[in-house]
């Protein structure tokens, strides 16, 4: 689609290193928002006296909305400056979040829950801003930050959520989640500098550069392969964590929700071995190393039934799950970075809608699943969905390395 030339903007001050980690905590406070109900899910089914599936609704339209938000405002940062909207989103998640906390029956709360996640879309804003303000030398390094950080917003959500539950119940959390998300609001005025020149419109127009972003999916079967492998890889994570919580507090293991809690802090691993995952993948090329990530998800998520009635023993499966998990999803995008500059962005928005209706599925599968036959049977639904990711990505592998020798 043509694009209308402009003229070059002037240099732009570099970001220092308290604004760069600024912008890095927004990432993580504004991420860590549709997390906080994994650990927790069963007691608010309990506070607002709704079924195992039916508060499954509440992640799966939040992940939705939040699919549908990215489609629709993600391409916005083509007509006006990053910042400015950042600052729109952000204020939207904090009056959602304050929507949550006051509400008083479970559609309401789901209501708000489902506009706190079309507003999230900062995370994928900001890395943009950023890469305008740092030097070239230094780019991967913030980038690689800003990534870090939503792993870390996702692991501390989690953790804290079932910690202070635990000790409180689950309305103090959102209580907390709302005080973090007035400060990010009040100070990121200050943390993102003020982009002086707005981006130009595309010629044809917002219409039509949505459009774009179905018909350039449909011209490139290796995206729609890469984002079919993490929309079920995503699915697999929410599906996973939630039905893991529901079994775990439930009667028959009786745990609390800090325990819980403190089981999500083994996310912890893939904040380091993903940079490191990501290096490998450099060498070996991203669909060899995505099978090779896939064989490793299927082996855990095939331990998930025999050693998930002790909490000891499902730190085996969620250890090799949570080590090799955030690299199918950074090989899948790896997939992507070979294509034209100018539809990355178009693509990457198809790739991550994906993503989230997956998650969405995942959410509402892995609840509705665990209430029908319980853990056995959501064990059964995960291994289902770790085949087709391996089916996926071996096809991916092959279809890439024929066209190579072709």
């Amino acid at each position: 689609m043509p694009e209308t030339l402009t003229q070059p903007r002037p240099a732009l001050a570099y970001l220092t290193r308290t604004q760069e980690r600024a912008l890095a905590l927004t990432i993580a406070v504004v991420t860590a928002n549709a997390y906080y109900i994994h650990p927790i899910i069963g007691e608010v089914a309990r506070g607002f006296g709704v079924g195992e599936a039916e508060i499954g609704l509440v992640p799966a339209l939040n992940q939705l909305a939040l699919a549908l938000g990215i489609l629709l405002l993600l391409p916005l940062g083509d007509f006006y400056p990053n910042r400015r909207l950042c600052l729109i989103f952000v204020a939207g998640q904090t009056l959602s979040l304050g929507g949550m906390v006051l509400a008083p029956s479970f559609a309401l709360f789901t209501a708000a829950s489902t506009a706190l996640g079309f507003f999230t879309i900062a995370p994928y804003l900001i890395p943009a801003f950023a890469s305008k303000r740092v030097a070239p030398e230094r780019l991967g390094q913030v980038t690689a930050q800003l990534t870090a950080a939503v792993i870390f917003g996702i692991l501390v959500a989690r953790v804290g959520a079932g910690v202070i539950a635990a000790h409180t119940d689950w309305h103090t959390v959102y209580i907390g989640a709302l005080v973090l998300m007035a400060a990010v609001t009040a100070f990121l005025p200050f943390a993102m500098k003020s982009e002086g020149v707005s981006p130009k419109q595309s010629q044809a127009g917002y219409g039509a550069l949505i459009v774009s972003v179905f018909t350039l999916a449909a011209r490139h079967p290796d995206m729609r392969i890469s984002a079919a492998i993490q929309g079920l890889n995503f699915a697999i994570f929410t599906a996973s964590w939630l039905a893991l919580a529901l079994h775990l507090t439930g009667p028959v293991m009786g745990y609390g929700t800090d325990d819980v809690g403190y089981l999500a802090g083994i996310a912890a691993v893939s904040v380091f071995t993903t940079p490191r995952l990501g290096r490998w993948a450099d060498k070996v090329g991203p669909r060899r190393a995505r099978v090779a990530a896939a064989v490793v998800q299927f082996v855990g998520i095939a331990l998930f039934y025999p050693l998930g009635f002790s909490i000891w023993g499902v730190l085996v499966p969620l250890f090799l799950v949570n080590l090799v998990g955030p690299t199918v999803d950074v090989t899948g995008r790896m997939t992507l970075f070979t294509l034209a500059p100018e539809i990355r962005t178009r693509l990457t928005t198809s790739y991550i809608v994906t993503m989230f209706v997956g998650g969405a599925v995942g959410s509402a599968a892995g609840t509705a699943v665990f209430d029908w036959g319980g853990w056995g049977s959501t064990c059964a639904l995960l291994l289902a969905m770790s085949c087709c990711v391996l089916a996926l990505a071996l096809h991916a592998e092959r279809r890439w390395r024929l066209q190579s020798e072709g």
